[in-house]
């Protein structure tokens, strides 16, 4: 009765840790699919240092970051900021044509 407990329990321990296994396999391959030229942070209540931002501009609207930074986004190996999260969204609808705006340092 024992040999038979424990290897129920053997066999429920190895599924168990290989859908784990599976699981976290198919997260990375999910999010290695996604397009990582651009990327965002949730911005609830944070704030961001100037000096760690690689714009002098805000590529949507113009305004100095300087002023305060509401939002960030990275592309292109940059961290650029931004006035508001609307900025921040507009710009990342075409971030191409808005990135010569940003004034990269």
């Amino acid at each position: 009765m024992r040999k038979l407990f424990l290897i129920s329990f053997s066999a429920s321990c190895i599924l168990f840790l290989a859908a784990c296994g599976t699981s976290a396999t198919e997260q990375k391959a999910n999010t290695a699919s996604t397009d990582t030229s651009v990327s965002t942070l949730d911005t609830a209540e944070k704030t961001y240092d100037v000096k760690l931002v690689d714009n002098k501009k805000d590529p949507t609207c113009g305004m100095p970051v300087t002023a305060g930074i509401s939002d960030t986004a990275h592309y292109e190996n940059k961290v650029l900021g931004f006035c508001s999260t609307e900025c921040k969204n507009e710009f990342l609808k075409n971030p191409k044509a808005n990135i010569a705006a940003a004034e990269l340092k």
